[in-house]
């Protein structure tokens, strides 16, 4: 088994293409033709080119329009041309599409023998013919017309080649290719899709994904050939247009990330099916955040003080040997870094004000860490001082840090043993916020395929459907991500262009980076009450708002009464309700969120995004003004 990805899947001339491909861990590529024919050099500099990075050209693709021809001789003539290249370059397998042409009133008996014919002929050069029903096509449009045409040809030179997107798109299900001969499929191509009723060839210009992106049943895919027999090799087909504006090191960053982590989840569940994945350690299970570290200046870190202190958090602990505060309430640890040294000072440096680090709690922090790395995340460490613990950890968004807590070591214990407490301060009541409900990270759009695929295969996490979000100044696009229980959420904010306010929060952070952060309480009201006690700078919401829920929901006119004193927001879903409180922004576009959840509600309160982000336009930076 050799895992594979194809040269039409990311951008750049060929060279870029075979480097990225290579650098990323493939063993092999499938050469687009198309990509040789622009290529500035011979088949001979191709062939030292893939050599001298390791890799194996898998096949030479595409090759259409070969049975049922009008012009017969034309078409052998151009498959022998194919032939002669595919010797020069080093491979021996071609893949044919189904014609999607063919001459009027052409017989499966002709087709046949011209596909007989051309076996013969690959067969006398030790070659081999890889044939792929395109649903386009004139007459050969699935899988099962395109082994029934493979078992007439009766040749080993002439076998199957499969394509899940084909296969699945279409509704089918991977049980339907139960019975296959896996010795007869020569190469199998996967790419996911969403759900959508659509023209396939609509849908694969535009919808193609990286396994695990999608809706398609990959894993039954690629287990119900597995168990056919079928041992060769597992490829990335080609992707969606948009994958063309990406940079190849990223593409083919993600496609190793997903092509592996598939492979192994399905030998994890069926060991004897042959699939010799990298052998990956078991993915991470976050039980939930332990801590969030913000990097400040002195005057940034009177503002976030001050914040904290009107949402009723205290300054319970001093690091030993640095400017480093701990903040708490309920289960919710924030660490305030104004030091002028180590990595959270460089990260101000680089993006202001910021959250640079994020620790999660998880069954074992090494092997989390090493599962990552596996993955081609990089590792990360700084110098430890004397007195503070050694805790493994990983880059995560924007160039920041995620850090890992368990209880296996003393790392649980990190608290006690790097911090002090602090004297007696002045009792402040707490406001009932009990841990993070969720952290919301915003990225480039482009990003946001790498950074979902980054979090789902280093832990189990499962992924909601990607939804637009209206800003008063565009969409942004949202995906959320959760722990099976529900311990750990993330919402993955994609922003396209500066005029949004995810967009310039972007920009003025000079990179990607955590905007938000959503705090629980089991009474939101009380809570509110508590927070302006304390002074808490609100979001104010438009009073309209407030008119609407009445007639949107029938809600109790006292409860709206208390919901617009509070400036508080509203959804209701079935029996299930979610309240939310939003703090005015700070630094540039970062708020603090509070949230109720009531009667299972698992949302994020999308259909009050638009108003939320109104209100909070009105804190945009003016053009023209300073950062900080």
């Amino acid at each position: 088994m050799t895992i594979c990805m194809a040269t039409t899947s990311i951008p750049g001339d060929l060279p870029t293409k075979l480097q990225a491909i290579a650098s990323a861990g493939f063993e092999s590529v499938e050469l687009h033709d198309p990509d040789f024919t622009s290529f500035h050099g011979n088949a001979s500099d191709v062939r030292d080119i893939v050599s001298g990075l390791g890799l194996k050209i898998a096949l030479l693709k595409p090759f259409h329009d070969l049975e049922g021809q009008t012009e017969r001789t034309s078409a052998f003539d151009r498959l022998e041309a194919k032939f002669d290249l595919m010797q020069a370059i080093g491979t021996d397998l071609l893949l044919i599409g189904s014609a999607r042409n063919m001459q009027k009133g052409v017989c499966r008996e002709q087709m046949i023998s011209d596909l007989c014919d051309a076996a013969d002929r690959a067969v006398q050069r030790g070659l081999k013919l890889a044939y792929l029903a395109l649903p386009w096509a004139q007459d050969v449009r699935n899988d099962a017309q395109a082994n029934e045409l493979v078992e007439a040809v009766g040749k080993p030179s002439f076998g199957l080649a499969l394509n899940s997107y084909f296969s699945l798109a279409s509704g089918r299900r991977p049980a339907d290719l139960r019975g296959l001969d896996g010795s007869s499929v020569f190469h199998v191509q996967l790419s996911d899709a969403p759900r959508l009723d659509t023209d396939i060839r609509m849908l694969k210009r535009h919808f193609g994904m990286l396994p695990g992106l999608g809706r398609l049943n990959l894993s039954g895919f690629v287990k119900v050939l597995a168990r056919s027999g079928y041992k060769g090799t597992w490829s990335i087909a080609r992707l969606n247009e948009q994958d063309q504006d990406t940079r190849a090191e990223q593409v083919t960053r993600d496609a190793y990330r997903s092509l592996v982590t598939l492979l192994d989840d399905v030998a994890g569940t069926e060991p004897g099916l042959g699939l010799a994945s990298p052998g990956l350690s078991s993915r991470g299970h976050a039980k939930g955040v332990e801590f969030i570290e913000f990097a400040t200046d002195q005057r940034s870190h009177e503002e976030l003080a001050s914040v904290l202190k009107s949402l009723c958090f205290r300054m319970e602990r001093r690091h030993i040997s640095k400017s480093v505060e701990l903040w708490r309430q309920g289960a919710i640890n924030l660490v305030v870094n104004s030091d002028q040294s180590g990595f959270a000072h460089s990260a101000f440096l680089s993006h202001g004000p910021c959250v640079c680090d994020m620790g999660l709690r998880v069954e074992d922090a090494e092997l989390t860490v090493e599962r990552a790395m596996e993955l081609g995340t990089e590792s990360f460490s700084q110098r430890v001082g004397s007195g503070e613990l050694e805790i493994p950890a990983i880059r995560g968004v924007g160039g920041s840090v995620v850090h890992f807590i368990d209880e296996k070591s003393d790392l649980h214990r990190v608290w006690d043993i790097e911090f002090e407490p602090v004297g007696k301060t002045a009792a402040t009541p707490p406001a009932g916020l009990r841990r993070v409900d969720h952290v919301a990270q915003t990225m480039a759009s482009n990003e946001m395929r790498s950074w979902a695929l980054y979090y789902m295969t280093t832990f189990d996490m499962q992924k909601s459907e990607i939804v637009d979000v209206a800003d008063p100044s565009g969409v942004v696009r949202s995906q959320a991500l959760e722990t099976p229980e529900g311990e750990l959420r993330l919402n993955l904010n994609g922003a396209a262009g500066h005029r949004t306010f995810a967009g310039a929060f972007l920009a003025d952070q000079f990179g990607a980076g955590v905007q938000h952060i959503a705090f629980l309480t089991d009474d939101i009201l009380e809570t509110s009450r508590t927070l302006e006690t304390a002074g808490f700078p609100r979001l104010e919401m438009s009073p309209n708002y407030y008119d609407d829920l009445i007639v949107r929901y029938g809600l109790d006119c006292d409860l709206v009464a208390e919901l617009r004193a509070g400036n508080i927001l509203y959804e209701r879903l079935g029996d299930t309700e979610y309240f939310q409180i939003y703090s005015q922004p700070i630094f540039n576009g970062f708020f603090f969120e509070i949230v109720e959840r009531r009667g299972g509600y698992q949302g994020y309160g999308a259909s009050n995004a638009p108003t939320r982000l109104a209100a909070q336009m009105r804190y945009q930076r003016a053009a023209g003004m300073p950062l900080r």
